[in-house]
């Protein structure tokens, strides 16, 4: 799957960032959020327009359409963090909306037969209290992912990686004393 991240700029900007045509023609799962969200409405023929007010602080999320996977397990009304000067006026075709606040009408929505989900809030952040099990319900049940990595894992795969890579040679690490390289160190230690 996709995320397409929030941002400060608008979608009518000039130099504003663009969305790939490769994440629509995937085919594959896409969350966006915040200008994500606005990305995917401009492309897919909604209307983005500057809202009448900036939002920026909490908000109380109220979800309207329970069946939506992003919220499965999840509290109906929910506090969310936003941050953003344009909103979605109108969603594009095929798209329902399942989430509203005071200030945005259009606060989440999907496009269930395509996997395409929209955020205007930010789940990412810790003022967004259920955030974490919004990202995990989109890459469970909207991405089909299991949750099996671990640091562990990382670990072990990357030293046996080491191994093949290096076989019966050496290593010469520097190590400058930052993180990436003392990383590196302890992984080529073991």
């Amino acid at each position: 799957g996709f995320i397409l991240s929030g941002g400060p700029g608008s979608v009518y900007e000039p130099d504003a960032p663009q969305l790939p045509a490769y994440v629509l023609d995937s085919g594959l799962p896409v969350l966006g959020i915040c200008y994500g969200m606005q990305l995917l409405a401009h492309n897919l023929g909604g209307r983005v327009a500057p809202a009448g007010r900036r939002e920026y602080g909490l908000a109380l999320l109220e979800v309207i359409d329970l069946s939506c996977l992003l919220f499965a397990n999840l509290p109906f009304a929910q506090p969310v963090w936003m941050s953003h000067g344009d909103r979605i006026e109108a969603i594009p075709p095929g798209f329902k909306v399942v989430a509203q606040t005071d200030n945005s009408p259009i606060a989440a929505m999907t496009h269930p037969g395509r996997r395409l989900f929209g955020l205007q809030f930010h789940p990412e952040v810790v003022h967004t209290p259920h955030g974490a099990a919004i990202i995990r319900n989109f890459l469970t049940h909207g991405c089909g992912l299991i949750g099996t990595w671990t640091a562990g894992s990382f670990i072990a795969e990357s030293v046996a990686a080491i191994r093949r890579q290096v076989g019966d040679g050496r290593v010469l690490c520097a190590l400058s004393g930052g993180v990436d390289s003392a990383v590196t160190a302890a992984l080529v230690h073991r």
